[in-house]
């Protein structure tokens, strides 16, 4: 198959490409290489596979630049993304630009020039909102659903909060009604806390990475909110498999929205438990200063991913502990990466 990336050199990208890419798929990678990983990860991509990819140099917010890139895809994964809340209330116009317009313009790419393409799009669980009606419960060292044992579903109302919520879930609900009106093989992945390798998180996004960064590294590590809150973890060999999966049966699929996460049997709270399972990976303890709460942060979420799973006919394999004991020792490996 071809299969074009947009935000092909960014963490989740550059590991979808190297699945595809061993599984003998042309890969196109369509990237303004704007983050910083990217300038690590197209090297590694190379050494892993020389010249069997292509790298379009280009940006989502450029109509022209994806039409002439994207004729005759197999597959279109939309990754690129502005990913980060707190940059989307500093700039909301380019929020907006890149993750509203830049969807609608792969949709449109995708229409005109490969209809027959299955589409998937990187959503987020922050199109559900702050969930400020949900009944949570304090406990040692997490909160809890009082009402939600599996977590949460796609019946879910919907409520974009933020400028970053309100630009991915108008991409999220343009790739549902893509697949009604035009009839394109669309699938959006509403996606939990993704990490593992290759990803060079920061305080504002990727937090699992940073703080395991941080950590090996001994840099400051500001927690804000008591360190509680609930995410579920999904390793991206886990969502990459999602990915094939949906590609197979994105014409049966073609529409519909789904939550990927871990999940209720892998969760972590961002520091009471996560970082007592640190100190233990490095043998020595982690220290770090707290901060204020910062505004829309969730002090849960779980993603119910029960219809995923039937579905896709897929489950999350790699373990919080197995997952992060391995990024720990990547960091460790290649400290020069985070100079």
């Amino acid at each position: 198959m071809k299969i074009f990336i947009t935000g092909g050199a960014g963490f989740i990208g550059c590991n979808c490409a190297d699945h595809f890419l061993a599984q003998g798929h042309q890969v196109t990678l369509f990237d303004n290489l704007s983050r910083r990983g990217a300038a690590a990860n197209l090297p590694w991509l190379r050494q892993r596979h020389g010249e069997k990819f292509d790298l379009v140099v280009g940006d989502v917010r450029d109509y022209a630049a994806l039409e002439s890139a994207i004729g005759g895809a197999d597959v279109a994964l939309h990754l690129a993304a502005q990913v980060a809340v707190t940059t989307s209330v500093q700039d909301p116009r380019q929020d907006f630009e890149i993750n509203a317009l830049g969807t609608f313009n792969v949709l449109e790419a995708v229409r005109q020039h490969a209809p027959q393409a299955a589409v998937l799009y990187a959503s987020t669980n922050k199109v559900y909102g702050g969930m400020e009606t949900v009944r949570v419960l304090e406990q040692a060292t997490r909160y809890a659903y009082a009402d939600y044992p599996h977590g949460v579903g796609e019946d879910y109302p919907l409520d974009f909060h933020s400028p970053y919520g309100c630009s991915k879930g108008a991409g999220d609900q343009y790739m549902v009604d893509y697949a009604r009106i035009y009839g394109l093989k669309t699938l959006t992945f509403r996606q939990s806390c993704i990490y593992g390798p290759r990803q060079f998180g920061v305080e504002d996004q990727g937090w699992v990475a940073h703080f395991v960064i941080a950590s090996v590294l001994q840099r400051p590590i500001t927690i804000y909110g008591d360190g509680k809150q609930v995410r579920d973890l999904l390793h991206v060999s886990d969502l990459v498999r999602a990915y094939d999966a949906g590609i197979a049966r994105s014409h049966a699929l073609a529409g519909q929205a789904f939550n990927l996460g871990g999940g209720p049997d892998n969760t972590l709270s961002v520091w009471a438990e996560f970082g007592p399972l640190l100190a233990e990976l490095l043998g020595r303890p982690v220290p770090v200063q707290y901060g204020d709460w910062r505004p829309g942060d969730q002090k849960v979420f779980i993603a119910d991913i029960r219809r995923a799973a039937a579905a896709l006919n897929w489950q999350p394999t790699v373990s919080p502990r197995q997952g992060i004991a391995e990024l720990v020792a990547w960091v460790q490996q290649n400290p020069t990466l985070f100079a």
